[in-house]
């Protein structure tokens, strides 16, 4: 499977957990990382919160990713009025999700670990059932 495949798939996968809370709605942006425009990877949203996801998928405990990954993400957010957030799944565990500030600048990227996503990240159910002003 191609690290494209790969990355559509985890993004699906995410969506139906969403879905499946029947209080989150949530939907793909096609061509989000090809896009001139800033665009997440998914917009969801439920009556208290509307967040900005980006999506990331590591067959190690590290992933790395792009400052201008961040950049749009943050820009999309702000002027949409979402929280934004990056989702982060690493070979057989859960989601978990990190805001931007949490993730380690290593000058060129961000970085996302498997140890700082269970120490500081939420995972999936912490997520969806946080408050908005509790962050």
């Amino acid at each position: 499977m191609s690290r494209k495949s790969k990355g559509i798939n985890a993004e699906r996968e995410l969506i139906k957990l969403f879905w499946e809370t029947k209080t989150w709605l949530a939907c793909r942006v096609a061509g989000s990382g090809s896009s001139r425009y800033p665009a997440p990877d998914i917009i969801a949203g439920s009556p208290q919160r509307k967040v900005a996801i980006e999506c990331k998928t590591s067959r190690d405990e590290l992933k790395y990713i792009p400052r201008d990954d961040i950049f749009q993400l943050k820009e999309f957010a702000q002027t949409f009025g979402a929280e934004p957030w990056v989702a982060v799944r690493f070979d057989r565990t859960q989601w978990y999700f990190l805001r931007p500030e949490q993730l380690e600048d290593t000058g060129t990227c961000r970085l996302a670990s498997k140890k700082l996503a269970e120490v500081q990240g939420m995972t999936f159910g912490q997520f969806v059932t946080e408050n908005s002003q509790n962050k």
